[in-house]
């Protein structure tokens, strides 16, 4: 019963329980849920020795470590999102192998790995519907690595990791009043819309809980970013050490906003309790807000 979807291999475990529970004989149930006489003996076992949730669920399957770790799939997907070498057109398997072979402690990389890893990320480099890195030089590997190392450090509750990201949004009204929905019905409205302006969201996660805050304003400005840092100190972590902020580089994410806001003593005071780690320039898919406002988004 090693192939199909594991709904599908989940729901044959039930059958054959349930052909159990009534008597049936092994070959019969093997012939009637078309299945080998192994699968039926482990699935009896571990509903037997176990519980009925083991005796359904997957057993672990043996299989070879990863031979990338974290931050080496991090390398590849950074230079699979780089221009290719010179002379290249385009990135190949081999190309990459050879190119993460050289940044990594690994002697060789198999063309295979590569593409597993690519294929997990949803990356095509020898596709043009791509986005791109202009280039990875000592100042982005050192950002990257920064953060990666970050996000890999164990939770510590006085010393929270915080993603910090903006996002504009349209807001948009409608013309007409929907039609709520009846049994059987469906929620009906007005395709046409009318602009009521814009807006901004301030995004705000913990890499290590299950925490997220969104703070909507008409502007994100220094001092809108600034009223933000304080919040996030004085509100939502009052109690502890230190807050490492992950954020981009946008002009108005500096300690200067926030002594262009406060006066100096405040602004110190703010500052103190915070600490800024910035992503590489055109790598924000490596700060976790980022993600969130596309999820959001979709």
């Amino acid at each position: 019963m090693s192939g199909g979807k594991q709904t599908v291999r989940r729901l044959k475990r039930m059958q054959i329980l349930l052909a159990v529970d009534g008597g049936v004989s092994d070959g019969a149930i093997a012939a009637a849920v078309q299945t080998s006489g192994s699968t039926i003996y482990r699935t009896k076992k571990r509903f037997v020795e176990m519980s009925l949730e083991a005796a359904l669920s997957e057993e672990p399957r043996p299989g070879a470590r990863r031979k990338l770790s974290g931050k080496e799939e991090a390398q590849l997907v950074a230079l699979a999102c780089s221009g290719p070498p010179e002379g290249c057109v385009r990135w190949t398997l081999k190309l990459l192998a050879n190119a993460l072979a050289e940044v990594v402690e690994h002697e060789s990389v198999s063309c295979e790995t590569i593409r597993r890893r690519l294929d997990e990320n949803d990356l095509k480099p020898w596709q043009k519907k791509m986005w791109f890195i202009a280039k990875i030089d000592g100042e982005y590997i050192a950002r990257m690595e920064d953060l990666l190392d970050l996000y890999a450090e164990p939770h510590d509750p006085k010393r929270p990791v915080v993603c910090f990201d903006e996002s504009p949004i349209q807001l948009i009204g409608e013309v007409r009043v929907p039609i709520t929905p009846k049994p059987g019905k469906r929620y009906r409205y007005d395709c046409e819309y009318k602009r009521n302006g814009t807006a901004n969201l301030f995004v705000m996660i913990d890499a290590n809980r299950s925490w997220r805050k969104v703070k909507v304003t008409d502007r994100r400005t220094s001092q809108d970013f600034a009223v933000c840092m304080r919040e996030l100190v004085d509100v939502d972590y009052p109690d502890v050490d230190k807050i490492r902020v992950v954020m981009d580089n946008l002009s108005t994410h500096t300690a200067s906003a926030i002594y262009q806001t406060f006066p100096a003593a405040e602004a110190r005071r703010i500052l103190q309790r915070l600490e800024f780690h910035y992503t590489p320039k055109h790598a924000s898919w490596l700060n976790m807000a980022e993600i969130e406002i596309g999820v959001m988004r979709r």
